[in-house]
């Protein structure tokens, strides 16, 4: 199966790349020739565009930073709506507003193509390990035939609905994500300003009624995991500036439908302040630090 990859930052890098160790034949490009180079070490073959990449494949997966970069690559005049071949099937794993998907499952269809959202859970550490989630909006169908590659990239696949209901889905976990964390970083400053061991509270809370996600994955206190973000020094992970978009998707929707979320329109308030402070491209878990007393 040939498959084209356009996308390949910190999630979408490691996504190609588990296809590729899986045997597909993937030509990936991205508009960082950096981050292409960078993959193109590790094996990757590398187009010399979306459209070149595009061209040629069965199945066209995207990993892209938002709505307007979709509706720019697919739908856009020349984008690839008019290249890529008919029976082809797009995948896209980017976390977009639920209209935008509709309308390109829509676009795509009145060519002969078939697309699904399929946005993903379970960071980067997830694209590296091949474990994400991956929340599927669109025809059952469609998403049979991106199983097997869907398979190699992630541990878990649900059908949400029809075409945006990935999102929808995607919107609702991330915010709830975005509230967790921030109470969690609000319990482990706490427990540090009255002197408590950070790795031993960690370890009581994830154990007890407080255990959560966060706690088991993600600890935003730098030194209590290892491997988390925030013993990094906040690099790579999931930024605060993807956090606040998919908070503001949330706030989006809310509005639209009518719904009543105060934490999560407090969580969207949280996370512009901190991007506003410089935060932006640190990871998401970096909230913690408007918990903390100033050393």
């Amino acid at each position: 199966m040939k498959i084209a990859f356009i996308g390949l930052g910190n999630m979408g890098g490691p996504m190609a790349l588990n296809l590729h160790k899986a045997g597909f034949s993937v030509e990936a490009f991205d508009i960082s020739m950096a981050t292409c180079e960078a993959l193109r070490a590790q094996g990757l073959s590398i187009a010399d565009s979306a459209t070149a990449a595009a061209a040629a494949a069965e199945v066209v997966v995207s990993m892209l930073p938002a709505g307007q970069h979709v509706e720019r690559l697919y739908m856009a005049e020349g984008g690839l709506l008019g290249v890529i071949k008919p029976g082809a099937l797009i995948v896209d794993c980017s976390t977009i507003d639920a209209d935008t998907s509709r309308r390109l499952a829509e676009a795509a269809e009145k060519v002969g193509i078939e697309a699904i959202d399929a946005p993903v859970s379970g960071g980067t550490g997830g694209a590296i390990a091949g474990t994400l989630t991956f929340i599927v909006g669109g025809k059952a169908a469609a998403l049979e035939r991106a199983r097997p590659l869907l398979e190699k990239m992630g541990a878990n696949i649900f059908h949400a609905g029809d075409a945006g209901a990935g999102q929808t889905a995607k919107i609702c976990n991330n915010m709830l994500l975005g509230i967790l964390m921030i109470g969690t970083s609000e319990a482990m400053a706490l427990g540090v300003a009255n002197g408590l061991d950070p790795t031993v509270l960690a370890e009581i809370m994830r154990r007890s009624s407080g255990g959560n996600w966060a706690l088991e994955k993600y600890n935003p206190l730098p030194g209590v995991m290892e491997n988390a973000p925030a013993s990094k020094n906040y690099a790579g992970g999931f930024g605060v500036d993807l956090m606040l978009k998919d908070l503001g998707l949330a706030q989006e929707n809310v509005r639209a439908v009518k719904a009543v979320t105060p934490f999560g329109a407090l969580a969207h308030s949280l996370y512009a302040a901190h991007s506003l402070g410089g935060n932006g491209a640190l990871d998401f878990s970096s909230i913690i630090r408007m918990m903390q007393k100033p050393e």
